[in-house]
């Protein structure tokens, strides 16, 4: 049996459970019991499984990702164009959903009560957990950004201070000679494998982890929560409708030339796969080939542009990173001012780009996103019974976002031309 299905099969089993308790023993003392000494415990360990990586995920991907814009610099203006439109892009698609969860507000309206226990159950679980750096938007913010003891700011989850620290880091590798970077850049590389083998790891225990999660929740507060996480769902799912039929679908028509119906239904595969798979680097293989084979694109270009979004064109991510810490402030009540709502805007943007192309590969730098807004990071077990879905439908949107640019970079960079796709011979000429 597959791990998605695992997953969905302990997200159903635990919500079904957790309302039938809810309804027919709500407040007994023995479901006190099980959700204190067994499926809270279980959901939490694999929580925290996932919670400890997140300092050296967001180090090793964001130094190795600034040693890779060394060799960006070095090919010029491709380089500089991916990279341009990766930033687009992406900074579209957390608008978008900023701007959603504040029309939608999903989870307001939960009555006092209710997030009073919401706060109960979490209390214990964030206990102890440092707020991070501050969040208030000014000019101290830029100053604090830049962190006066890298250590002491990963100990205080600080993680600012720690993407600027990595910036920084992976700067001065592509400053040093090849021969001495080398074995630094190698080990980088084999600790973000590493840290992603402990994510695959968690993630076998994430059908028990997301049965514990789902049904403390609903034993506690029935159908109230589940109703929240629909609207939550249904906030996240129309923002990636929107980017993909709408901004991705302006891009490549304006920027890349090629209409977007033809773009759509030649990149099917890459979909299917991207769905299936939820993840950005098993989906590479298929997106080089649809680019050369379906699109035409140079394979110099395609290899290239693919390769590089994998790790660093995160549209889905972004947004759905966005939206979710929103959601989440709403439903516990915290209140976040528009600076805060511009940085969580920003974080997204940036931690999108770090995050590992596997499955599950976003829940560490969401908690990254919580803690620098002052969420406390762990209550995303709210949310995680609900992730499969959105990891399936976030990572099509990143893989989609990866082949926009492919098409952009070769209009502008090669001789390809979008009627050699469309036979439109009223498009301009690639630039």
């Amino acid at each position: 049996m597959k791990l998605h299905t695992k997953i969905f099969i302990g997200l159903l089993a635990g919500g079904l459970s957790g309302l039938a308790v809810n309804v027919w023993a709500g407040g007994a003392a023995w479901v006190g019991w099980v959700n204190t000494n067994v499926a809270g415990p279980v959901g939490q360990v694999f929580l925290r499984i996932l919670f400890m990586t997140v300092v050296p995920l967001v180090f090793t991907s964001i130094a190795l990702g600034v040693t890779q814009l060394g060799d960006i610099r070095k090919v010029g203006r491709v380089g500089v164009r991916s990279l341009g439109y990766f930033l687009l892009s992406t900074v579209i698609s957390a608008a978008i959903g900023i701007l959603l969860v504040n029309l939608v507000r999903p989870g307001v309206g939960v009555p006092v009560e209710v997030r009073q226990q919401l706060l109960d159950a979490y209390r214990g679980q964030v206990a102890g957990l440092p707020a991070g750096a501050t969040t208030r938007f000014g000019v101290d913010f830029f100053v604090n950004i830049v962190p006066r003891n890298p250590i002491q700011a990963a100990a205080n989850l600080d993680m600012l201070g720690i993407i600027f620290f990595a910036l920084v880091f992976g700067a001065a590798l592509t400053l040093l000679p090849e021969g001495k970077a080398r074995p630094l850049v190698q080990v980088l590389d084999a600790i973000g494998d590493a840290i992603a083998k402990i994510i695959g790891m968690a993630m076998k225990l994430a059908p028990y982890g997301v049965f514990g999660l789902i049904f403390v929740v609903t034993s506690l507060l029935g159908w109230d929560i589940l109703r929240k996480l629909l609207g939550y769902v249904v906030v996240v799912l129309v923002g990636l409708l929107i980017h993909g039929a709408v901004s991705l679908s302006l891009l490549v028509r304006f920027l890349g030339g090629l209409r977007p119906s033809i773009f759509w239904r030649r990149i099917t595969p890459s979909i299917v796969t991207a769905f299936t798979t939820s993840s950005s680097n098993a989906t590479l293989p298929t997106n080089i080939a649809v680019a050369e084979d379906e699109l035409k694109i140079p394979p110099k270009i395609a290899g290239f542009v693919l390769s590089l979004g994998s790790t660093m064109c995160h549209n889905g991510t972004a947004l759905y990173e966005g939206v979710t810490v929103l959601f989440l402030a709403q439903l516990f009540g915290v209140d976040l001012t528009l600076g805060q709502q511009v940085i969580a805007m920003i974080m997204s943007v940036i931690t999108a780009v770090g995050t590992a192309g596997v499955p599950g590969g976003s829940l560490a730098p969401l908690m990254v996103v919580c803690v620098t807004v002052g969420v406390p990071p762990e209550v995303v077990g709210v949310v995680y019974g609900v992730e499969r879905i959105l990891d399936m439908s976030r990572t099509t949107l990143n893989v989609c976002g990866d082949l926009t640019a492919a098409v952009y970079v070769a209009r502008t960079e090669t001789d390809w031309d979008p009627r050699a796709l469309t036979g439109d011979v009223g498009l301009a000429p690639a630039a």
